[in-house]
């Protein structure tokens, strides 16, 4: 078949536009064979990831082995020609990683290229208004140095991912005509060298999507990237025998093909071999239509499909327990429904971290940066607002974080001063706003978290907060927590109460009618088409609904949602909230268990 586009966080005008503008101010697998692996605690999770890392049949264990999850983003940029990651140009670094921490994220894979070893020097950076002054006059590895320390400071975990040979593009192959693989191995262990001792690195992802020609076990020096991971991770191992070794597949195995990376098929009848055990970690990528078109995307049973599909590619791995699955990279823009459906089928298949806790498969999601051409990111166009909808695919199966302390400022345990001055300062139907006072740290307030009641609403790094979403004619109760960079937490303010406007009550202005897509038993697919029944447009919609079971929506596409108990609201994406008279738009979720019948569904428009 034909090789996938991979454009995504490869385009050179980009890079320069952004530096441009920092001038002016960028197996077949048998699930039910699996062996049984116990889950820890909750408690025990809750603080889990001390130390380097290990692994013990497909879990991965931190230095109490405790089990971890990592489920994180990727942050790229230092494999292109601007050699740092992309958005320093508008933002302090401490400010990115302190976002991906607040939304839920615990590890960063950091992709690079060789050029870095070369004293590259970074562009793309501002140093207006005091943003990234510890940044100025440093290398390109100086500056992962500190970006390295802030995040294990704070208690984030970092991959470091060798992506390219060099900043022009992706290579088939681990090593090129300018870039050797003696090249290659050397720069490896440099960077083993150089971050041995420090726990926040966990690992090296050795090389990113070999692809054809590129073979799994066929025995040519040249091509075998199973014989060149075992040299690469084995030259790791002789300078950091405490690291984790990420290998990935290939393109095609036995004539079968799919993502670049993404077939680990092989490792069945030609698994990795390494001197240090308990150190390998098999990564897959995988993709949905916006990156390309694939055949099973047109299977009649998509997406139901889909999860023999991974299974066969190195789902098997982790179900037969022969080593931790991490898949690295994952990622679409979410326009389409065939995305929209494909995203929600993959996080099913992850594990939702809430049922399986660390006795799941890890991951990065492709990627924080908005300027992937093909995905998009997590932040939009302004590198400052967040995808929720995108974000909200992935909270069943974003993990506790982890123990900080791999760099400086691990050692802060003084929790900031209680929020004070909490008070409501407007209402609707269906939101309440508030603010506070700011709280005081021995370093920094990096975020606040608001509660409604029990239930995080969100956290925002300012002192006010809209909670939207919500029902007409309703009391709530809110507090406020504030959090530093080291994951210390405040004690909560003075709870204040709200009630929204309106009469509440049926319907009202809309109608929303429910239709099951799917059932497997275990869990399901439903779809909602809403309709403004009023005589003029309306700007935005929720429709709330109780479940008769156990049920629990664990993703929702077109729409954001919130569940309390048996009851879940889900209200309008940005793009289809503003319906004309009599227009319709739809929305989407998946649920488990299934059986659910269908429930009562309660519409209202403003």
């Amino acid at each position: 078949m034909r090789p996938p586009p991979f454009s995504r966080c490869r385009s050179l005008l980009i890079a320069l536009l952004a530096t441009v503008a920092v001038a002016l101010v960028p197996l077949l697998a048998v699930p039910a064979q699996a062996t049984p692996v116990q889950t820890a605690p909750r408690a025990a999770l809750a603080s889990a990831g001390s130390g380097y890392w290990h692994t013990s049949g497909r879990r991965i264990l931190d230095a109490q082995d405790q089990p971890v999850r990592m489920a994180g983003i990727n942050w790229f940029g230092f494999e292109t020609a601007n050699y740092v990651p992309h958005g320093l140009w508008s933002r302090d670094y401490k400010s990115m990683v302190n976002q991906m921490k607040s939304l839920g994220y615990n590890t960063i894979r950091m992709p690079y290229s060789d050029d870095l070893f070369k004293g590259t020097v970074p562009n793309g950076i501002t140093y207006a208004s005091g943003l990234n002054t510890d940044l100025q006059g440093l290398d390109s590895l100086q500056v992962m140095d500190k970006i390295v320390g802030y995040a294990g400071s704070i208690g984030l975990k970092v991959v470091l991912d060798r992506h390219r040979p060099d900043s022009s593009g992706q290579s088939a192959l681990w090593y090129t005509s300018s870039v050797p693989e003696t090249t290659w191995i050397a720069n490896l262990k440099a960077l083993a060298a150089r971050y041995k001792g420090n726990t926040a690195v966990v690992g090296i992802d050795l090389h990113n999507e070999p692809h054809d020609p590129a073979c799994w076990g066929c025995g040519d020096t040249s091509a075998d990237w199973r014989l060149a991971a075992e040299r690469g991770g084995n030259a790791v191992l002789s300078v950091n025998p405490d690291l984790l070794i990420f290998v990935e597949g290939v393109q095609t195995v036995n004539g079968q093909s799919t993502w670049w990376g993404g077939n680990l098929s092989g490792v069945a009848s030609a698994p990795m071999r390494l001197d240090v055990a308990d150190r390998l970690v098999y990564s897959a990528h995988d993709y949905a239509t916006s990156v390309a078109q694939q055949p099973w995307f047109n299977d009649p049973s998509f997406p139901a499909n889909m999860p023999a599909v991974w299974d066969k590619n190195w789902g098997y791995i982790f179900k037969q327990n022969i080593a931790p699955v991490w898949l690295g990279e994952f990622g679409t823009t979410l326009q389409s429904t065939i995305d929209q459906k494909w995203l929600a089928a993959l996080v099913d298949y992850l594990r939702p971290t809430g049922t399986y806790g660390a006795d799941s498969i890890s991951w990065t999601f492709w990627s924080w940066n908005p300027n992937s051409g093909d995905t998009g990111g997590i932040l939009k166009d302004d590198w400052q607002s967040v995808d929720t909808v995108k974000d909200g695919y992935l909270t069943s199966v974003k993990a506790p974080g982890f123990t900080g302390g791999g760099g400086s400022g691990g050692d802060d345990t003084a929790a900031p001063s209680t929020p004070a001055g909490l008070k409501v300062t407007g209402t609707t139907s269906t939101s309440v706003s508030l603010s506070w006072t700011d709280s005081t740290d021995n370093t920094a307030v990096t975020a606040y978290d608001v509660y409604r009641g029990t239930t995080k609403a969100g956290s925002v790094t300012g002192t006010t907060f809209t909670d939207t979403g919500l029902t007409a004619a309703t009391r709530y109760e809110y507090t406020v927590r504030a959090r530093d960079a080291a994951g210390n937490t405040s004690p909560a303010s003075g709870p204040v109460a709200a009630t929204t406007t309106g009469s509440g009550g049926g319907s009202s202005g809309c109608t929303a009618t429910y239709k099951a897509s799917s059932d497997w038993g275990s869990g399901f697919n439903a779809d909602v088409t809403v309709t403004n029944t009023g005589t003029s447009a309306i700007k935005s919609w929720q429709v709330t609904w109780d479940w008769p079971g156990d049920q629990t929506v664990n993703s929702m596409w077109n729409a954001a949602y919130t569940q309390s108990g048996r009851t879940v609201t889900a209200r309008n994406a940005d793009h289809n909230g503003a319906l004309a008279a009599g227009g319709s738009t739809s929305f989407g979720f998946g649920a488990t268990p299934g059986g659910a019948g269908t429930p009562v569904l309660v519409c209202r428009a403003s």
